[in-house]
């Protein structure tokens, strides 16, 4: 009996519809990515372990995917090692290789790699699948698009408001609106860990205070505890959990808990810089709003950090998020070269404009134009037509076999074709066709040396 083919969990197959719907959404970001000044760029599916390991904290070292080397990986390593069974020291010997876990450090790789050719500062953006061994859920996947815009080589703060408005652009042409972008400051968490005692344990608490939204307050103190942070210092830290008014207003009450920590209050300055001169230049239907808990987890972030949520009343996870890292390529050897950038995230995007009905309805016909076959001989004749009207920039097609004219028709219906061309023995004969609207019943006979001006007819009703 043969086998019941499958896939792997947290993986999926994408239909025709949902692939013009995915393309929707990449090109509506690739085209503001290039209003704003970015280049592409594409690189590996995988890298060298070396490269990816370490450069996520714990949490995300543990989620990448590793490659087994090829051949008999298992024979070159020593007794001592194999029989531990401890993962890491065995991993390093049978797995060079990894797939990328985002497109991030890959591209802090690119950049040291190809420092030379680079001319600074340099906006790239990047549109390419990642892959975390993670468990599957609503929006989470294990194999799934980023898409990346990054500058590297300019520290000012327009960088960061550049962003914003970049994300606002995207959203209101995805006909997103009420999208909320919240930001925050890794120097603001750094100085917080600094005044409440725990700056050894930064790491920890910021991969802790990144769950708030997951798992509650309660559970992230608990969690805090378990990694070593003291009752004293979470309780100092209350107020990050409690922070509520306006920006200005927040940010005020940060300069005063921050007061003795000089990284704090240069974070604070930072934001405030940000939110001010995106408040002087204005958003068209985005959001931008201070969340002091914010954290993402991730380890190479030291400066402004990004998250964007769906409009209010959509169950979805962050749909976008980035953040400033001034250090990222000093890890492979280009030291000073500061950057910062932001991701969209194109499932969950899909998701969200698929649950809010927010896809044109254009998206759902994938063919313009069926010319029905009658025969040899006509279908030569409808071949050329056909070919004629591709030429013309119209999506058409030649149904393949005479079969019968409803069945044809049935197959039009079924693919949402707009138009049918009918060219049988009888227009043949008189020099012309007949194009039949699907959607309204009307019929048309056009010459056939008119094909130009009908398809031209065709494009305007488009």
């Amino acid at each position: 009996m043969a086998q019941k083919p499958s896939i792997p969990k947290g993986t999926r197959d994408f239909s025709p519809a949902e692939v013009a719907k995915r393309n929707y959404i990449i090109q509506t970001i690739k085209t503001h990515f290039e209003t704003y000044g970015f280049q592409p760029i594409e690189t590996p599916s995988f890298e060298n372990s070396e490269t990816l390991m370490g450069k996520y904290g714990d949490e995300g070292d543990r989620l990448i995917f590793k490659i087994l080397n090829s051949g008999d990986f298992i024979s070159k390593v020593d007794d001592v090692t194999y029989s531990s069974k401890n993962s890491a020291s065995l991993t390093p010997k049978i797995s060079e290789k990894a797939l990328r876990y985002d497109l991030t450090v890959p591209f802090a790789r690119y950049v040291v790699m190809h420092q030379n050719e680079i001319d600074f500062p340099f906006k790239r953006y990047q549109i390419q699948p990642v892959w975390r061994a993670d468990r599957p859920q609503k929006g989470r996947f294990r194999e799934f698009y980023q898409c990346d815009a990054d500058v590297v080589g300019a520290n000012s703060l327009l960088q960061e408001v550049e962003f914003v408005q970049l994300y606002d652009a995207v959203f209101t042409d995805l006909g997103l609106k009420g999208t909320t972008i919240k930001i925050n400051n890794r120097k603001i968490l750094s100085g917080i860990a600094e005044v409440i005692g725990a700056k050894h344990l930064l790491i920890d608490f910021t991969v802790a205070l990144d769950k708030l939204d997951k798992i509650g307050e309660e559970k992230v103190k608990a969690e805090m505890l378990e990694k070593g942070i003291s009752e004293t210092a979470i309780a100092k830290a209350q107020p990050l959990f409690s922070m509520s008014g306006s920006a200005a207003q927040q940010l005020e009450e940060l300069k005063n808990l921050l007061s003795d920590s000089e990284i704090g209050q240069q974070g604070v300055a930072d934001l405030e810089e940000i939110i001010n001169t995106v408040e002087a230049v204005g958003l068209q239907t985005a959001t931008l709003q201070l969340d002091v808990t914010l954290a993402r987890g991730l380890n190479y972030y030291t400066g402004a950090i990004f998250e964007v949520s769906a409009p209010e009343g959509v169950s979805m996870g962050s749909i976008g998020g980035g953040g400033r890292y001034d250090d990222l390529t000093g890890i492979f050897g280009l030291k000073d070269v500061s950057g910062v950038g932001i991701s969209f995230g194109l499932d969950r995007i899909y998701l969200v404009l698929e649950e809010l009905n927010l896809f044109p309805d254009s998206l759902d016909t994938s063919l313009d134009i069926l010319c029905l076959n009658f025969g040899k001989g006509e279908g030569l004749a409808s071949l050329k037509l056909v070919s004629s009207l591709r030429k013309s920039g119209l999506r058409a097609d030649l149904y393949p076999t005479d079969a019968k004219v409803q069945k044809q028709f049935k197959y039009a219906d079924k693919r949402g074709v707009p138009y049918v061309i009918l060219l049988g023995e009888q227009e043949l004969t008189q020099g012309n066709f007949v194009v039949k609207n699907m959607k309204t019943g009307d019929q048309k006979a056009y010459k056939l040396d008119e094909a130009k001006q009908f398809a031209e007819t065709v494009k305007a009703a488009f």
